[in-house]
């Protein structure tokens, strides 16, 4: 048996500590636990793409109104209230990053990473691109355009990616599990 990385061990003292004051309940972090594993994430992105990918109806009423073509899903979390979904091609690759901040959609695609809330990758990706999807072992051909869609509280972006022949025949749920949050960010492909 493992033990408990110093972060775990920090977050189990706090748990306790609130628990203890009784500013919150077990029952209450395991609900919201829960609620971040099964209901709002990147699987809500990964579950959308995998849908356009095999429905040209939906997708172009993604690339449309994404806030419209969500709805009925009724995600949880928030930060979808504008959604701009903007698709990857073979001639136009498209990244997403908030300049100001950390401007999320946190409803499809869950909590952003630690480097999305980085300064460098933020001020860095506006003025090259390549050179940071390169670090990120996302090499593109000279000829592919680079966009940078930079979200705010009034509009958030997901990167609609480009189907892998691999997966054309694929099954709904391989499709799903094999789109990761950074490709719905733009910094690698599926």
């Amino acid at each position: 048996m493992t033990s408990p990385s110093d972060p775990e061990l920090r977050a189990r003292a706090l748990e306790a500590l609130l628990i203890g004051k009784g500013l919150i309940t077990e029952a209450a972090i395991d609900d919201r636990i829960t609620l971040f594993n099964q209901r709002v994430g990147p699987m809500n992105g990964s579950r959308v793409v995998a849908r356009a990918w095999a429905d040209a109806a939906f997708k172009a009423e993604l690339l449309l109104d994404a806030t419209a073509a969500i709805a009925p899903y009724q995600f949880v979390g928030g930060q979808v209230d504008k959604l701009v979904v903007v698709e990857n091609t073979p001639e136009v690759h498209n990244v997403v990053v908030c300049t100001l901040c950390s401007c999320y959609p946190l409803a499809v695609m869950g909590l952003p990473p630690k480097w999305y809330k980085d300064p460098a990758y933020r001020s860095r990706v506006v003025r090259e691109p390549r050179e940071v999807l390169a670090e990120f072992g996302l090499m593109l051909n000279p000829d592919r355009e680079v966009r940078v869609w930079d979200s705010s509280a009034e509009v958030r972006y997901m990167v609609l990616p480009m189907m892998p022949q691999r997966l054309a025949a694929a099954d709904e749920a391989t499709r799903i599990a094999a789109i990761h949050r950074d490709a719905l960010i733009g910094v690698v492909e599926v």
